[in-house]
This record gives structure tokens, C-alpha cells and sequence, in this order.
């Protein structure tokens, strides 16, 4: 193997890990999920199935990938940020995977712990969810967002630096 799994954590069959990953305490990957190089996936941290994930990408504790979420290179997942696949869930009333909603979080995008992104909205590349923010509508390249429901408030470069702040 040229990747790394923790003896407490789960691979289901027909998973595609990248040389150099490491899969720590307590993580469940499922079927189909595909993982890049060089990633890192933190304590309890589940991929459902057919998830894919790109290279260079970190996700922190407690983070759970549901089926419809697509990370592109370098995406920072922080502790505990949550991902939603169905709009009107109802435990009797199951829709079936293929009526989730699709989520892409574009290249080196970032989001900040307890950060909720609503299924169907997408984060554009290099931008940034601050902690505890609620995606509730796509967010541009470059936009940093926070507040419950985010809204933009600035714009960051490549390594994360405010470069224009919005009032």
C-alpha cells in the first residue's frame, strides 16, 4: 500500500485511494469513494459512497462527505463543517441517491469549522467559509463568506489574504 489507514478505520470494496494519503482514527470510507494523493482525512471522518475527492485535500475531525459532494484539489475541510445532500429529508420518505443534490467545492477552496454548506450550492475556487457560516447560495471564486445565511464580505488571493473587503 502507498497510503496509510489507521486499524480502526473501514475501506469498503471498489475505493480508490491516492499514493500518500492517511486515513486516521475511527473513518469509514465507502463504496465507490474515490481519495487523491497526498490527502489527509482526520479522526471520525466518513466519505459515503461514490464521493470523490481530489488531491492535497485535508479533512478534519468529525467531518462526514455525503454522497453528491465533490472536493477539487487542495480543499480544506475544518473540524466538524457539515455537508447536506437533501433538501427535505424525511426518514419514511427516502428520495434515493439519484435525487441528491450536487455540492462541487472548487480548487483550494476552504471552509471554517461548523461551517454547514446546503446541498445544490457550490464554493468557487480559492474561496473561503468562515467558521459556523450557512451556505445557503453558490459562492464566488476569490469571495470570503460568513454569517448564518453567509453572505460575502470580502475577497481573498490564492493564500488566503483579504485583498478587498466588502461593506
Amino acid at each position: 500500500m502507498s497510503y496509510f489507514v489507521h486499524e480502526s478505520s473501514y475501506i469498503d470494496d471498489d475505493v480508490v485511494i491516492g499514493e500518500g494519503t492517511k486515513i486516521w482514527y475511527f473513518c469509514h470510507i465507502q463504496s465507490g469513494a474515490r481519495i487523491g494523493k497526498n490527502c489527509s482525512m482526520g479522526q471520525n471522518v466518513n466519505v459515503s459512497n461514490n464521493v470523490t475527492i481530489g488531491d492535497n485535500c485535508r479533512i478534519q475531525n468529525n467531518v462526514s462527505l455525503y454522497e453528491g459532494v465533490t472536493l477539487e484539489d487542495d480543499v480544506f475541510c475544518g473540524p466538524s463543517c457539515v455537508f447536506t445532500n437533501d433538501l427535505t429529508p424525511r426518514a419514511t420518505f427516502p428520495k434515493g441517491h439519484e435525487n441528491y443534490g450536487k455540492t462541487i467545492i472548487g480548487k483550494g477552496a476552504s471552509i471554517g469549522a461548523n461551517a454547514t454548506i446546503v446541498c445544490g450550492h457550490n464554493l468557487g475556487r480559492y474561496s473561503m467559509v468562515a467558521a459556523g457560516a450557512v451556505v445557503t447560495k453558490d459562492v464566488p471564486e476569490y469571495a470570503l463568506v460568513a454569517g448564518v445565511p453567509a453572505r460575502i464580505i470580502a475577497y481573498v488571493n490564492e493564500q488566503g489574504d483579504i485583498v478587498k473587503r466588502v461593506k
